[in-house]
């Protein structure tokens, strides 16, 4: 159960960075409310997606190498 909780929030990481990468007009609302103070910019929304691409791979190289 462990596991899955933690691939299930790995999953929709991925699928908010894969968003953000092709839709960034689409998240702007989106990432104006969750950096209050900032302004929400293109740079930030595709830094965010590569980031949660990369952190993704990393889970996934965690949960195929770690036994069960």
């Amino acid at each position: 159960m462990e596991n899955l909780i933690f691939v299930v929030v790995a999953q929709l990481n991925l699928i908010f960075g894969i968003a953000g990468l092709m839709w960034p007009d689409k998240l702007m609302p989106a990432f104006g409310i969750l950096m209050f103070p900032w302004p929400a910019s293109y740079r930030a929304i595709r830094t965010h997606g590569i980031v949660a691409i990369v952190a993704y791979l990393l889970v996934l190289g965690k949960v195929l190498t770690v036994p069960w």
